[in-house]
């Protein structure tokens, strides 16, 4: 492979459609503020370099990339890329990985509002993100160990698998489908409405009205804290350890848990209730 190495770019499209390239210990930066260095390239390895400058990589094809830094003004870094994987990156701007397909972050960083919008194939493994409407409209996802915080996140995904991580996040998986969720935390307001197919084992969640609206939810084993008016409107099969504030208005299936604080069906609902509610 051809071999660049502790160069500095500033100008538009430095590298565009390089090829079996490696790029070593490379800063991207400078008055000229050119734009899209690596768009258009092919079968590139990238180690130790320095993003300061927008949409780097795009529409590019067999990314490795380890160790690298993306600063604030590396604006939407990676869009339309395919095969690519980011290991032990820094990513601070906005908008990273949008319409991507088979892209993979090992221990990444990013504080990055509205990060992976609309990517199929997305395999994350670690790290720490701070984002916004986090993964929106993105489909056949699989995480392990990430810590995450922000709002609105997993909204309108699809096929999802979540092993050994921790979110901070209000809104969470909104009008998602077909997602399954093990040994996880999960803080945040209102989480899952309008959610199909939510599968739960060994999970904690906390904060106020989660599972409304909700098609076919599954929770196996799971603790709740702080959970009132939970599962309303929603069909549910729950076994819960501990106490569930309360519980208002399912629709069907069975809800088993230690202790119940309150349990309100109220009158003038839409839909009756046809749920079997046990207490231990």
């Amino acid at each position: 492979m051809k071999i660049i190495e502790n160069k500095t770019y500033d100008q538009e499209r430095a590298l565009y459609a390089s090829c079996d390239t490696k790029i070593k210990n490379c800063t991207f930066s400078g008055p000229a503020d050119g734009e899209s260095v690596l768009k258009e390239s092919r079968n590139i390895k990238v180690s130790g370099c320095l993003f300061d400058l927008r949409y780097p990589f795009w529409h590019d094809e067999g990314v490795e990339a380890e160790n690298c830094t993306m600063t604030e003004l590396c604006r939407a870094p990676v869009w339309y890329t395919r095969n690519a994987t980011f290991k032990n990156f820094e990513i601070n701007g906005v908008k990273a990985f949008r319409e991507c397909d088979n892209v993979k972050l090992i221990d990444c960083r990013a504080k990055s509002p509205e990060l992976g919008w609309c990517c199929r194939g997305v395999e994350i493994e670690g790290g720490d993100i701070t984002s916004e409407y986090f993964l929106l409209n993105s489909s056949d996802i699989k995480i392990d160990g990430l810590h995450f915080k922000g709002k609105y996140s997993f909204q309108y995904t699809k096929n999802v698998e979540i092993r050994n991580a921790v979110f901070d996040t209000k809104d969470a998986f909104w009008h998602s489908e077909n997602v399954t969720i093990y040994d996880s935390v999960i803080k945040g307001e209102y989480a899952a409405w309008y959610s199909k197919n939510l599968k739960l084992v060994r999970c904690k969640i906390s904060g106020t009205q989660p599972f409304c609206y909700v098609e076919n939810l599954v929770m196996e084993d799971c603790e709740t804290e702080g959970c009132d008016l939970s599962f309303e409107y929603s069909t549910v099969n729950a076994t819960i350890r501990g106490r569930v504030d309360s519980v208002k208005n399912p629709l069907s299936g069975s809800i088993i848990a230690d202790e119940i604080g309150e349990i309100i069906i109220d009158e003038n609902s839409r839909e009756g209730s046809d749920c079997k509610i046990i207490v231990r």
